[in-house]
């Protein structure tokens, strides 16, 4: 099991990476409360983003994406809800999103990185 965390922990580097060099800034990375866990929390301009972040070393049992159903779905908008709530100094005014990274490959450092901006 702990090869599969270091490639999931990663695949979460990788995507911070990702992020801040695409302009978003970083508040806070595995987050945790009762509901459960958000991997990357951050802003850009005046959004503040809840991003899950799925690591595969193949699509053999599917897309990356495919992992969030709409269970975990709902789930990570409860998630990102009890964060602002957690957060109001960081939060007002500002519009939240929950998005996803998938990476796809055997290598994290080179592996497929698909962003999808706005899970609705």
């Amino acid at each position: 099991m702990a090869a599969k965390d270091d490639f999931g922990r990663a695949g979460e580097q990788r995507a911070a990476e990702h992020l801040s060099a695409s302009g978003y800034e970083i508040l806070e990375r595995n987050w945790r409360c009762a509901q459960g866990e958000i991997d990357i929390v951050a802003t850009r301009g005046d959004l503040l983003c809840m991003i899950e972040v799925k690591t595969r070393r193949s699509e053999r049992f599917g897309h990356p994406f495919e992992a969030i159903d709409e269970r975990k779905h709902q789930r990570l908008w409860r998630l990102a809800f009890a964060w602002a709530e957690a957060h109001p100094e960081l939060s007002r005014g500002r519009r939240i999103r929950v998005e996803i990274i998938g990476l796809t490959g055997t290598d994290v450092r080179d592996a497929r990185l698909e962003h999808l901006e706005d899970l609705r």
